[in-house]
């Protein structure tokens, strides 16, 4: 008998573990602190208790990391869900498997000491924006529904720099951006604080940033897709709890990734739009059918989303990969 222990002992030590499953995240962007979870979950080992080695890349725009997925260079995107669901139109074959922002973060900013505190706020006002992006493409919607026209307001226009450049500059009072992006690029570079309008108090329910990857990988590796899911929830739950922590690990892991203040704001100006704007209290990254549905609509109306989109929501998101 202790012989066949031994024996036991003997064939459990040599039996080597599983490898983890090397697995790549590219992120719409380069790094900012909406990013804070992902580097966090991986810091605190919640990707590899799933069994994941994760690597995490560098973006250069939702568009192109969808094509990326599409084309199976890596397994996961995290990206803008209305770009992915132009690029599914298109016949991208990629679905997003999460909705981890359920609330726009589009919004109209400038410094605080201007005072624009409203949309009314917005007459008179020089606005910077960039042509053909996403917050252009919605700025019809929210003036519609703030009850302006563009004619209220002196508008500017040129690529993402220079309208960052305008409002630093004071060539602009406020510009289009991310509440919890483009405020913080230009905290960063002024040291100032930010104000920001947002789109989604106005009534615009619009879903953002999502999770997504190659429908070949759903079918061929759901285990995986599950656990990864899994993994973010619970980096997303955890990072919640200690903002701080969270953006810190973004500068363990890129040391020149941003300003620890400014990471912190960005992450928690991050974590409202986590919530179901309904007020549904679910775990990160379970979308409801009605707001995917009010961002179809939106998008077909006024963000070049072809129409027949409508009759294809199911295909763009899926919540069977999400932990109960």
């Amino acid at each position: 008998m202790k012989r066949l222990m031994l024996a036991l002992c003997a064939m459990l030590i040599a039996t080597p573990a599983l490898a983890a499953d090397k697995v790549t995240l590219m992120l719409n962007w380069y790094v900012y602190g909406e990013h804070a979870p992902f580097y966090y979950g991986k810091e605190k080992g919640l990707f590899a208790k799933e069994g994941i080695d994760l690597e995490i890349q560098e973006g250069r725009g939702s568009g192109t990391v969808a094509q990326v997925v599409a084309a199976k260079t890596v397994q996961f995107g995290y990206i803008d869900v209305p770009t992915m669901m132009r690029a599914t139109v298109k016949g991208a074959p990629i679905t997003a498997v999460g909705v981890a922002l359920q609330t726009s973060p589009m919004s109209a900013m400038g410094f605080v000491e201007k005072n624009i505190k409203k949309a009314e706020d917005l007459k008179g006002k020089t606005v910077a924006t960039t042509p053909g992006d996403s917050m252009s493409q919605i700025w019809p919607l929210f003036l519609k529904k703030a009850k302006l026209a563009e004619s209220d307001m002196k508008i500017v226009s040129g690529d993402a720099t220079t309208k960052l450049n305008a409002v630093i500059n004071g060539q602009a009072d406020v510009l289009l951006g991310y509440v919890m992006d483009q405020s913080m690029k230009i905290k960063d570079a002024t040291g100032k604080d930010v104000f920001p309008i947002k789109f989604a108090d106005y009534g615009i329910n619009l879903v953002s940033s999502g999770v997504v990857t190659h429908r070949d990988l759903i079918q061929e590796k759901p285990d995986l897709v599950k656990r990864f899911m899994a993994a973010a929830t619970a980096s997303i739950e955890a990072a919640v709890k200690d903002p701080k922590g969270a953006a810190q690990a973004i500068l363990n892991a890129n040391p020149k990734g941003g300003k620890i203040a400014t990471l912190t704001q960005g992450f928690e100006l991050t974590i409202p739009l986590y919530k179901d704007p309904a007020g549904a209290k679910n775990r990160p990254f379970r979308v409801s059918d009605a707001n995917m549905k009010d961002t179809v609509d939106v998008m077909v109306e006024y963000g070049g989303l072809d129409a027949k989109a409508k009759g294809e929501i199911k295909t763009y998101y899926t919540n069977d990969y999400l932990p109960k």
